[in-house]
């Protein structure tokens, strides 16, 4: 499943379809997976303290709880392209939303630890969905014209994701007293925070009935006419429409398939280029990002935050994110994505060394002294700021360019899996490193930062205001 990239033919690419509005609803509607990817990833953190206490696990047990949705993130990733070719786009967004639906109130309502780490994998299979199929429909249906700029409401949807589900747990924390596991509407206040994902899960299938199939769907079963009508509704009633279907035809007919067997050669199993891309996956989450989203509750209480405070900063945390994701938006193109990359890791080695001379310090009388506390807040939001600015968002615009055509399909599907499987490493590893000896486990993660300047400096080439067909 990929978009139509090659040339369009006179007009197409400066089309301005009459009712642009609606364009941008078709791209909000489909990035509402985005959202959902966002806010059912980041939920989580807002429940760590409540599950621990109420069934009574360990480090180790608590993160298998929390990173297993990860698994079911690779799952859905790995089919979600097969399943909208074979039933369209529309009804892959469907199906993910009645999972995001069936998590919410699995998890909301579990029987034990083993059910709610299954809903979890259910709604991680829904994530993996969405994080495929979101980019895709939008590339395929945005007027060319227009394709960057609505490309990106995907990564800013998932961002606001992250951000509103801090928000919304903030405010649950204070209405259930400050207490994790205080009552609220029956349940206990961890229980509500994850089942409140029903309503934009639920959104997210009723917008789905309200935006159009993919014109290059729709060419593959023969809806020839109907996909004609959503071109001109989205492209123009100017461009040439039999030209516009010709092209996309054409370009689905002469598509490489791209397998893994492509991918082998150079002495070490795979291309060189091929490791290039798994390791700006590796880096990007080695720096231990996702400790910020899924743990950053539990970090602070654990150097003597009181939990409705520490809510608060995960939640000031998320909105740096967005304002770094702005940034990146802004330069990506102007600057280049690898000095932003290198920009990003200088910025994020000053902020885990930060952290880590901070979390070094004994506690006294359960918090850190009032400095290195200051230290910690203001360090661990410089650190998301930098990441959220640089490779947040150059990574994936980087593994989108970077591939030579022939391959890319099949180098992006990989370089997916290794950043999951990265992100699970992480996620899993963490409670347990941080019981070990938090300081050394920012360490850790400096030093990944550090590493990544000379691996971008020497192996990794700039893409910017390149064709696809320059990248071989």
């Amino acid at each position: 499943m990929t978009s139509t990239a090659q040339a369009p033919q006179p007009g197409a690419g400066t089309a301005h379809p009459e009712h642009l509005g609606h364009v941008i609803f078709i791209a909000a509607a489909a990035a509402m997976g985005g959202f959902l990817f966002g806010y059912d990833s980041s939920v989580i953190n807002g429940a760590v303290e409540a599950i621990r206490d109420r069934y009574h696990v360990g480090p180790a047990a608590l993160a298998q709880v929390i990173a297993i949705a990860l698994i079911g993130c690779a799952i859905g990733a790995a089919t979600a392209g097969r399943i909208a070719d074979r039933i369209g786009r529309i009804r892959c967004m469907q199906i993910a939303s009645v999972l995001f639906t069936i998590s919410a109130v699995g998890s909301a309502l579990p029987f034990a630890l083993w059910d709610l780490a299954f809903w979890r994998i259910v709604g991680g299979f829904a994530i993996g969905m969405a994080s495929v199929i979101g980019p895709a429909y939008i590339a395929e249906v945005a007027p060319p014209a227009y394709r960057g700029r609505l490309g990106s409401f995907q990564q800013a949807a998932i961002v606001v994701g992250i951000a509103i589900s801090q928000l919304v747990n903030w405010g649950l924390l204070n209405a259930a007293g400050g207490n994790q596991r205080g009552q609220l509407m029956g349940l206990e206040a961890w229980q509500v925070m994850l089942g409140v994902m029903v309503i934009p899960a639920v959104l997210y299938g009723m917008l789905s009935f309200a935006i159009p199939e993919s014109p290059r769907f729709l060419l593959s079963v023969g809806k020839r006419e109907r996909a004609k009508g959503i071109l001109a509704e989205v492209e123009g009633k100017g461009v040439d429409l039999d030209a516009r279907v010709d092209e996309i035809e054409h370009a689905m007919r002469s598509e490489h398939k791209s397998t893994f067997k492509d991918l082998l050669g150079g002495g070490f199993f795979f291309k060189p280029i091929v490791w290039v891309g798994i390791g700006l996956s590796v880096f990007q989450q080695f720096v231990g990002i996702n400790v910020a989203f899924y743990y950053s509750s539990t970090l602070w209480q654990s150097v003597g935050v009181d939990p409705t405070q520490s809510f608060f900063y995960s939640f000031t945390t998320s909105i740096i994110n967005i304002i770094g994701t702005v940034i990146a938006m802004i330069f990506v193109d102007r600057i280049g994505r690898k000095p932003l990359a290198l920009i990003g890791s200088a910025g994020m080695v000053v902020g885990l060394a930060l952290e880590a001379w901070a979390f070094s310090y004994n506690l006294v009388d359960g918090k850190l002294p009032a400095t290195q506390g200051w230290v910690a807040l203001v360090a661990a939001h410089v650190f998301v700021l930098f990441f959220a600015l640089s490779w947040g968002v150059v990574v994936w615009v980087f593994l989108g360019e970077m591939f030579p055509n022939r391959i890319r399909a099949a180098a992006l599907g990989v370089a997916a899996s290794a950043q999951w499987i990265a992100n699970w490493a992480i996620t899993a590893s963490f409670p347990s490193l941080a019981s070990w000896n938090l300081s050394a486990t920012y360490i850790i993660y400096t030093v990944f930062a550090a590493l990544s300047i000379p691996f971008v400096l020497k192996f990794v080439k700039e893409t910017k205001g390149k064709t696809l067909e320059e990248m071989g």
